[in-house]
C-alpha cells in the first residue's frame, strides 16, 4: 500500500502546483493535504512529523496573505491612493469568483475604481492598476515558490524508505 500512498501524494503535489498558478485551485491548500494525507496513511515511522506538518500549515497560510496583500502593496508602490488600496483588494476578493480572468481583472478594476472615488484622474487610475496587476504577478510567483518550497522541505524531512 505505500507505493500507492507515494503515488497519491506525488499526483497531489502535481495539482497543488497547477494551483498555484490557476486559481481554480487551491494550490498550497492541495499541497498541504497530501502530506497531511501521507502522514496519517503511513503513520510517524515513514512520514514526516507534525512539527513539519505545522510549517507547511504555516506557509500555506502564508500564500493566503499574498493573494491579498500582493495587488495592495502593487497598488500602494505605484502611488495608489488609500481608496485604490482598498478597491484593489476588494477587486481580488471578488476576482477569485471569476477564475483566472477575475483573479487579474478584478484587483485592476478595483484599484482603477478605488482612485476614481478618491477624486484622481485617469492616470493615476491606471498606474494604480497596472500596480495591482504588477502586485498580484509577484504575488502568484511567491506562491509558487512556497508550493515548491513546501514539496522540497516535505521531501527533505520524510524518512528514507531505504
Amino acid at each position: 500500500m505505500e507505493p500507492l500512498w507515494w503515488l497519491i501524494t506525488i499526483v497531489l503535489f502535481a495539482v497543488g502546483l497547477i494551483g498555484t498558478v490557476l486559481p481554480i485551485l487551491p494550490g498550497t491548500t492541495i499541497i498541504f493535504a497530501a502530506a497531511v494525507i501521507h502522514r496519517i496513511m503511513l503513520g510517524p515511522e515513514k512520514s514526516i512529523g507534525w512539527q513539519t506538518i505545522a510549517l507547511l500549515a504555516v506557509l500555506t497560510l502564508i500564500t493566503y496573505a499574498l493573494d491579498f496583500l500582493g495587488s495592495y502593496f502593487g497598488a500602494k508602490y505605484f502611488g495608489a491612493s488609500k481608496w485604490g488600496m482598498f478597491g484593489a483588494v476588494i477587486g481580488a476578493l471578488i476576482g477569485l469568483f471569476f477564475g483566472l480572468i477575475g483573479l487579474f481583472v478584478g484587483p485592476v478594476i478595483g484599484a482603477v475604481a478605488g482612485e476614481f472615488i478618491s477624486g484622481k484622474r485617469m492616470i493615476a487610475a491606471g498606474r494604480a492598476g497596472w500596480g495591482s496587476l504588477l502586485g498580484n504577478l509577484g504575488g502568484m510567483i511567491g506562491k509558487l515558490v512556497i508550493a515548491l518550497a513546501m514539496i522540497v522541505i516535505f521531501l527533505m524531512t520524510v524518512p528514507s524508505p531505504i
